[in-house]
């Protein structure tokens, strides 16, 4: 496992270096779950909460990019319970949020699979089918690891190959962030599954680093939120960017980011940048103000 000199001494720093090898992980276990995996051709809701429902937002748009079928992705406080679906795909780190417990219990006629990191939690017992990713679980309450894990494992299960995008992982470990870090403020934009990657970017800068963050889709940000865009703020790029928006960016003279990587693989840069400012900020990026690992509602 590789270090982070530029989050030293946290739990989330170990976690961050070690992803190349968790997907690694994912893509040798994928085989074993292809059958509780959505299967082409069906109808298929993910759901998480914070994280995970980025990382469901991600997966649905390629799922159906690949023409798998008609994937929708909801906040688990959000899922229509009117609507019906072939199986039901959730992503949930501790297996006790709330809303997702009560969201498995109230769906007793359709399909669940629940993707987790324990699998003897009060999620798992609600749910037809569990994948344990118990080797991704986190220490730090800022999720990182398991939830590129889990999307990479996803992405398996659409045919992309994960050992290349590990490699990937790896260089994004490495690629220069120190010159971002005077920043006062970012936003992050992408394009189909990078949107929920955006968002995540955006919610990890938050969450680490208390820091001015936000997230678009990369076409809709020239309809508004380009005007908060001037001299030292930056506009980050996860994955291709729209024609012209650089240029775009650079008019306003805020700085444009992009990292010539898959967009899963540049978001490990902006995980890294987040913990790097809450270092630089004298915070503690495994511990953030206010959050828990999981919302268990009482």
């Amino acid at each position: 496992m590789s270090s982070l000199p530029d989050a030293p001494g946290s739990f989330v720093a170990a976690e961050l270096a070690s992803q190349p090898e968790m997907w690694r992980a994912a893509a040798a276990l994928a085989p074993s779950v292809a059958g509780v995996l959505p299967q082409p051709g069906e109808r298929v809701a993910v759901v998480g909460c914070g994280t995970s429902w980025f990382i469901a937002m991600s997966y649905a748009v390629a799922r159906e990019q690949r023409g798998q079928g008609v994937t929708d992705a909801f906040a688990g406080s959000e899922y229509p319970a009117s609507r019906e679906y072939d199986r039901v795909v959730a992503i949930s780190r501790s297996g006790t949020t709330t809303e997702i417990v009560d969201l498995l219990t109230a769906v007793p006629d359709q399909r669940t699979v629940l993707i987790t990191a324990v699998s003897d939690s009060p999620a798992a017992t609600r749910a037809d089918e569990v994948v344990e990713l118990s080797f991704a679980d986190e220490q730090s309450v800022v999720q990182t690891r398991f939830a590129t894990t889990a999307l990479a494992l996803l992405r398996a299960g659409l045919g992309d190959e994960i050992v290349p995008l590990a490699s990937a992982c790896a260089r994004a470990l490495t690629e220069p962030i120190d010159d971002l870090l005077d920043a006062e403020q970012v936003t992050f934009v992408g394009r189909g599954p990078a949107v929920g990657l955006a968002c995540e970017a955006a919610l990890k800068t938050r969450e680490a680093a208390q820091f001015w963050a936000e997230s678009y889709p990369a076409m809709d940000y020239r309809h508004g939120p380009i005007a908060i865009a001037q001299p030292g703020r930056l506009v980050w790029s996860l994955g291709e960017a729209p024609a012209g928006l650089a240029e775009d960016v650079a008019r306003t003279s805020a700085r444009f980011v992009h990292h010539d990587l898959d967009p899963l693989a540049a978001l490990v840069v902006a995980q890294r940048f987040a913990v790097a400012l809450a270092h630089r900020r004298g915070l503690n990026p495994d511990r953030p103000r206010s959050l828990t690992r999981s919302v268990i509602l009482v």
